[in-house]
């Protein structure tokens, strides 16, 4: 059996776009986010698992909500869930975010340091270390209804859709596996950041077959 870890933010947690302006985020069924959708593309000889945190950024901490920094926790995440034959990572949308003013480099930079740690780690089969799918992010949309939100990630639809560039030539430096997300799905009109079921499907049957190919 082969295991997947995917790391990412609210998109593997699974937010739904309709829960937006409610109280509290509402999560996808298990069967519908993409990472559901995953374990049952690869079938019974895969173990797939999630580990999205909404707020999750690279290698920042966020100064309104504690734990969210991926660089603290992903150690412990790798040793607690090894061996493990591939990691997806999934992040940097949050790393848009006005409190770090970040350009689309240091967003990508930050997912260097991760992809580092996943790769001269021992977290994969025999101490060695796992295998690493590096996935930029979803384009952010600008939804014109939302300026708070504009606010809060200023120029994101720009500076995010400079991301994948940014991240497959990471890939290529470390040797690592590339997929843009931005090819295949795009955040719902509703927040302009997450994913309705739909692209959940899509997405994760894209990553599916791309693993397949590993």
């Amino acid at each position: 059996m082969k295991t997947v870890l995917c790391f990412g933010d609210s998109n593997t947690w699974g937010f739904d776009p309709e829960s937006f302006h409610d109280i509290f985020p509402r999560r996808h069924p298990p069967e519908v986010r993409w990472t559901g959708v995953l374990a049952h593309e690869l079938g019974a000889d895969w173990r797939v698992i999630e580990e999205g945190q909404n707020g999750r950024t690279t290698v920042h901490e966020d100064p309104f909500t504690a734990h969210r920094n991926g660089k603290i926790y992903l150690p412990a995440c790798l040793e607690s869930h090894k061996p493990i034959d591939f990691v997806v990572v999934m992040l940097g949308t949050n790393d848009l975010k006005s409190v770090h003013n970040l350009p689309p480099g240091e967003i990508a930079n930050g997912a260097a340091v991760l992809a580092r740690m996943i790769l001269t780690s021992t977290a994969g089969p025999n101490n060695r270390p796992p295998r690493l799918l590096l996935l930029p992010p979803p384009r952010a949309i600008h939804v014109p209804e939302l300026p708070d939100l504009a606010e809060k990630i200023p120029d994101a639809e720009a500076r995010s859709t400079r991301l994948p560039a940014y991240y497959q030539a990471l890939a290529k430096s470390l040797g690592a596996a590339f997929l843009n997300t931005q090819d295949i799905v795009q955040p719902s009109p509703i927040d302009g950041l997450h994913l309705d079921a739909a692209a959940h499907a899509a997405l994760g049957a894209a990553i599916a077959a791309k693993l397949r190919t590993l």
